[in-house]
């Protein structure tokens, strides 16, 4: 008989533990020390006892842990001595049937492995949404994971070893992340639309306007329109809405959603989560052809990122009413006006359209994001969710330093005017001047020679910065120091610069009220609380201004890395997200549609 959380709360310590063994591999004491917090909430709560067991038992017994693994396609496998658990994962992956060539490669690489780190290989080959790797993506992991530093690569072993568990977790139980999977392979689905130059390459590129957006766009409508909203449309920037009724079309709104536009060579779940997140509650919804006493909005926001041309947030900007006229005669690299891709892509490219966007905050409740978290705390802390307290304040420039090209073997060290030795040196003083706060962050995304050669010193430095801080007045003083010390370098080099501020997002700290109401929604689902601020910028930032917000961070896979291919997520993760969202909405509906 499958078990229930419900038996495994009743159940004494002897009977709990034998529900839980083999989760860990030959590691038994995590399930019995995890047991002493019974009962549990939910199995999350479950799987982040054990996860804190194994963060709290010290080095030496993680790394027994680690030890206590077999090797991916190892002489276990060979013997067919493993688990029975581990036999189950490693042939859903495949391992068992490695070609010849294939087989003495993953056996060099273990050996290189063990040589470094001292424990196994190991990696959770049913992946992230829990149907299995190919063995093409388990060797290419295995491989990059070797460059890893050893303290940085056990805490990513301890992290999959996690995930193994999760997914053994889930199948003992009879659980099934569907809502969960669904986001994710409609994910999938999305990320097949890319830029020319990088689709070929297999990379995910999509900016504003392009054929790939507006096939996006389009992918985008119809999975709207297949989960049940009453109205579905494109707006005069790109916009992709989509409406859900309240119990009277009349009824006010709540405003969710994110942008579907990528930064260059990309990830699949920035942004694209919070609009497929709450695509899956108005499914649900529609399924039951239930109403709520609310409207639910979602806006997949055409462009965040500020990749084609120099306008970011051009998407949340026009529903606040902020629309840069100047931008439609903005040109991209080949020469493509922002109105003339607008009209290339049916949209009518005037700023009267453009301003007929804008919102009545009156008409709305509140706006909220889902989103990945973009980084590695909750990755590291073991936990799906985070409540999002604040939005740094960030200020953008695209700058260049100009100051006289010359025969890099006949111009003495003295006598240069090297451009970029000044933006390296601007960077440098970057990196410590931030660090001086203790949270502010500063970045020199781009720099770049023009018509450089490895024999001329470099009379131009393009480059941009991108300055950030948790509150106004410290991302300012950042700024200002910033641009002082770019201005000393200048002089003192005999060189000048341009500097263009190309966006300025003001911090944006969640309204308390609906902090509280995702803190709420994260413990509804048996979820332990954590609150964090956001160092990335959002579509948030600009609904901020005219109407309450706040975000739910869902964890990110590969220590939370994002803007980068290794950008993932799990769809129990996912499920996680889909579920507090859903009871945001029921907790909302219950206060009486209060604001």
């Amino acid at each position: 008989m499958t078990p229930t959380l419900e038996k495994l709360n009743a159940a004494n310590a002897q009977e709990a533990a034998a529900l839980l063994d083999g989760l860990y591999e030959h590691s038994p004491w995590i399930a019995q020390a995890a047991l002493e917090q019974q009962p549990f909430r939910s199995l999350a709560h479950l799987k982040h006892a054990m996860a804190r067991t194994v963060d709290e038992a010290g080095a030496e017994r993680q790394l027994a842990l680690l030890r206590a693994h077999p090797e991916l396609a190892g002489k276990a496998m060979v013997s067919k001595t493993l688990t029975t658990e581990s036999t189950n994962e490693q042939g859903k992956a495949g391992l068992t049937d490695c070609t010849p060539a294939e087989f003495e490669k993953i056996q060099q690489l273990n050996a290189d492995y063990n040589a470094k780190f001292g424990f196994p290989f190991i990696l959770a080959v049913r992946g992230p949404r829990g149907g299995g790797l190919t063995r093409a993506e388990i060797i290419e992991t295995f491989e990059r994971r070797l460059g890893n530093p050893v303290d940085f690569e056990r805490g990513e072993a301890l992290r999959n070893v996690h995930r193994i568990a999760e997914i053994r977790l889930n199948d003992r139980f009879g659980v099934s992340p569907s809502q969960g999977e669904q986001v994710w392979d409609q994910l999938e689905h999305l990320s097949q639309f890319s830029d020319p130059g990088f689709k070929e390459k297999g990379q995910l590129t999509v900016t504003y306007l392009t054929d790939a957006h507006r096939c996006a766009s389009a992918r985008i409508e119809q999975d709207m329109k297949e989960a049940g909203f009453d109205e579905v449309t494109v707006d005069a920037v790109g916009n992709v809405v989509g409406v859900y009724h309240g119990a009277s079309p009349q009824s006010r709104r709540l405003l969710t959603g994110s942008h579907y536009d990528t930064v260059r060579n990309g990830g699949k779940y920035d942004g694209r989560l919070g609009i497929y997140v709450p695509m899956a509650c108005v499914r649900a919804l529609a399924a039951a052809r239930r109403r709520l006493p609310f409207g639910l909005e979602v806006v997949a926001f055409s462009e965040e990122e500020g990749q084609r041309y120099k306008a970011t947030f051009l998407g949340s900007g026009a529903l606040i009413g902020q629309f840069d006229a100047a931008w439609l005669d903005q040109k991209d690299a080949d020469g493509i006006s922002m109105r003339e891709a607008m009209q290339r892509a049916g949209l009518p490219g005037t700023t009267e359209a453009i301003a007929a966007l804008r919102r009545d905050p009156s008409r709305y409740l509140g706006f909220v994001e889902v989103h990945i978290e973009q980084g590695p705390v909750l990755s590291e802390l073991n936990l799906p969710l985070g409540a999002v307290t604040s939005i740094n304040g960030g200020v953008r420039f695209l700058c260049e330093a100009i100051g006289m090209a010359s025969h890099a073997g006949t111009t003495p060290m003295n006598r240069r005017r090297d451009a970029a030795v000044a933006v390296a040196e601007l960077a440098l003083f970057i990196e410590q001047r931030a660090a001086r706060d203790g949270d502010s962050v500063g970045t020199i995304g781009i720099l770049n020679v023009p018509g450089g050669s490895t024999n001329v010193v470099p009379g131009r430095c393009q480059f941009t910065l991108d300055l950030r801080a948790p509150n106004d007045p410290q991302r300012d003083a950042l700024v200002a120091d910033v641009l002082g010390q770019l201005k000393a370098i200048c002089e003192r080099r005999g060189l000048r610069f341009t500097c263009e501020q190309t966006m300025r997002a003001a911090a944006a700290p969640s309204h308390p009220q609906w902090q509280a109401r995702w803190e709420h929604a994260i413990e509804s689902v048996g979820v332990p609380l954590h609150r964090m601020p956001s160092g990335a910028g959002h579509d948030a930032m600009k609904l901020h201004e005219v109407m309450p917000q706040a975000m739910l961070f869902v964890r990110g896979q590969n220590s939370g890395i994002s803007h980068n291919p290794l950008e993932s997520t799990t769809a129990d993760d996912i499920e996680l997200s889909v579920r507090a969202f859903s009871q945001l909405l029921e907790h909302l509906a219950q206060e009486g549609n209060r604001p």
